[in-house]
């Protein structure tokens, strides 16, 4: 176990040396590219819907907590507009009759809910996010309700945590992750009584996860769950390891430290951050997930989660080496990754490729961490 952390630990101070060639932006022109990449991404956005085109119905709800997190960053707050509209027009049901152009396959589901719990996880975590931002409470009223809609999820097969969708025939990081995510959040908002159910709710999930296989050997967290219905056993499924399932759990483990000032949280966390920058970084420490170029609709997603939530891990460890790591991914892909229109691709190190409003909230997370100025 020591020789194991030991090389970890050099793998990834090598991959910080080499990152650390990378020039710096002054925070002025970082700012700059975060608007420009915003402004560009608004051109897929559909007033009525809510919705962006080209790309899915979870991963507006991403763009909606980029957009928030920009805000937060120094984007004008005038682009709450975009928030509130999402908002109201996102649980509007279009006919299929209408969804025609621009509103083909655009549709939006009442009460952020749907049949699978991922889903739901990044709609409520869009919601705490902008309720942070604005203090409406509508907001955070949204996201408690579609918490208990994901409890509903939780049975006891493989010990506990909850399905991937309403099916009930997978068990995977993601959903459990964003369930420990949206519940660790929820701990620290909303009434007492609200605060305690959700932190009984985040113990439970995470001593489930750690319990779980899911984390192998490496500290990287695998796609999901086998399971064996003849024998009732569950075990880790091996399969890819993404970079959004490295990530999300280091926002939830820094959202459960808050809440329950447990030092032990962001330990795991870091464990975890740095088996991530080790494995899924090339050698000039940019990141990468394995189906790159081509990664279809969900996959050129996953990248800015990761950074997302490596931020958030940041903003409490204050890691250099973090901040290197935004540095030089929102530098290349500034410089190799992006047309002339300002457009985003799904490969960080260039050229522009399969560029949809998926990739461009993705890349937009790396440019967003990048222009924070603390």
């Amino acid at each position: 176990m020591f020789l194991r952390r030991f090389l970890l630990a050099v793998l990834v101070l090598t991959a910080v040396s080499l990152s650390a060639q990378q020039p710096s932006v002054p925070h002025k022109e970082a700012m700059r590219r975060m608007e420009a990449g915003v402004a560009a991404l608004q051109r897929w956005y559909v007033q009525r819907t809510g919705l962006y085109q080209t790309t899915g119905w979870w991963n507006s709800a991403n763009a909606i907590t980029m957009l928030v997190d920009a805000m937060h960053a120094g984007l004008p707050h005038s682009n709450e507009a975009i928030v509130s509209n999402t908002f109201t027009q996102a649980q509007i049901i279009v006919p299929k009759s209408e969804q025609t152009g621009p509103l083909t396959k655009m549709s939006g589901n009442v009460g952020f809910l749907n049949e699978f719990y991922d889903d739901e996880g990044w709609w409520a975590m869009a919601w705490i996010d902008a309720y942070d931002l604005t203090s409406k409470p509508e907001y955070l009223a949204m996201a408690q309700s579609i918490f208990r809609d994901m409890q509903g999820g939780w049975d006891d097969t493989c010990g506990g945590g909850i399905w991937w969708s309403k099916k009930r025939h997978y068990k995977n990081a993601i959903a459990n992750e964003l369930f420990f995510d949206v519940s660790a959040s929820l701990a620290r908002r909303g009434t007492h009584t609200d605060r305690a159910e959700a932190l009984s709710w985040a113990k439970k999930e995470w001593a489930w996860f750690q319990g779980s296989g899911m984390i192998n050997a490496d500290h990287l967290v695998n796609d999901g769950l086998e399971i064996n219905k003849s024998e009732g056993t569950c075990r880790n499924n091996k399969r890819n390891v993404w970079t959004y399932n490295q990530g999300v759990v280091l926002g939830a483990l820094t959202e459960y430290s808050r809440a329950t000032h447990d030092a032990t949280a962001l330990t795991e966390a870091r464990t975890l951050a740095d088996a991530g920058l080790t494995h899924l970084t090339d050698n000039n420490g940019i990141l990468h997930d394995t189906c790159e170029p081509k990664c279809g609709a969900d996959a050129n997603q996953f990248k800015g989660i990761f950074v997302r939530n490596l931020r958030i891990l940041d903003h409490d460890l204050h890691e250099p080496r973090y901040r290197t790591f935004f540095a030089t991914n929102a530098a290349s892909i500034w410089e190799h990754a992006r047309t002339d229109k300002d457009e985003l691709g799904v490969v960080w190190s260039g050229p522009p490729a399969e560029i949809n409003a998926g990739t461009q909230v993705s890349a937009l997370d790396a440019l967003v961490a990048a222009a924070i100025d603390r």
